[in-house]
């Protein structure tokens, strides 16, 4: 594994350089590097996010919408009924959690946070919400919009 592939390792790109100083981490840029200018912001946020990964964690809550749809974890392995003609089984990564709910909600916690929302995005596709009854699976918070369905046509 690469160092790149790892979530506890954040490379540097060229000119830009880390420093630890009173507990905190600095991220500065060389002069005169447009690359490292550039770059500096969002590696920033990068530290922040592992470091904030590491002290609190990161997690998203994903709502099961329709009868008889639900899921279960086996191990490291969840299994989703989703009204298909079989069970869609979805391999759970290294750091990542997920915990099943009562009221078929499911939340997805780790460390990464893009890890977390990719695992939670590929979920989510299995099976998105379709605008005329609803059912799929959705975000917690996430309003789908409804459409009317096909209008009954009358003859006079």
């Amino acid at each position: 594994m690469r160092a790149s592939e790892r979530a506890d390792v954040q490379p540097l790109a060229e000119g830009i350089s880390a420093s630890c100083e009173g507990g905190r981490v600095r991220i500065s840029c060389a002069p005169g590097t447009p690359k490292g200018s550039a770059l500096h912001g969002v590696t920033r946020t990068l530290v922040a996010n592992m470091a904030h990964g590491v002290a609190h964690g990161y997690e998203k809550t994903l709502q099961i919408v329709g009868v008889g749809y639900k899921a279960k974890i086996e191990g490291r392995r969840l299994t989703l009924q989703l009204g298909f003609s079989h069970p869609i089984d979805f391999a759970i990564p290294e750091g990542i959690a997920i915990a099943l709910g009562k009221d078929n909600t499911m939340t997805v916690s780790g460390c990464d946070k893009q890890l977390v929302g990719a695992v939670s995005a590929e979920i989510r596709g299995f099976y998105p919400p379709e605008p005329y009854k609803g059912k799929g699976i959705r975000y917690k918070d996430e309003w789908v919009r409804r459409k009317a369905g096909k209008a009954v046509a009358t003859t006079t």
